[in-house]
């Protein structure tokens, strides 16, 4: 993680040794992200959806729906 806020998760870092595996598991994460995305939000309020991750940044509603 990071303090910088432009970055929540931290700057992107480009490997360029990606193998077959490393694909597989990349292809099964973007697979999984939309269910995934469903069970963070179940059962937020509308005043939750509405929340910015950050000071002037995109709300819940903007990235997840």
């Amino acid at each position: 993680m990071t303090d910088d806020l432009r970055y929540p998760v931290g700057k992107f870092h480009f490997d360029p040794n990606v193998t077959p595996a490393t694909r597989r598991a990349c292809f099964a994460q973007v697979r999984e992200a939309p269910a995934a995305m469903r069970a963070a939000v179940r059962g937020l309020t509308a005043s939750q959806f509405d929340t910015p991750y950050r000071p002037d940044g995109w709300t819940v509603r903007q990235v997840v729906l």
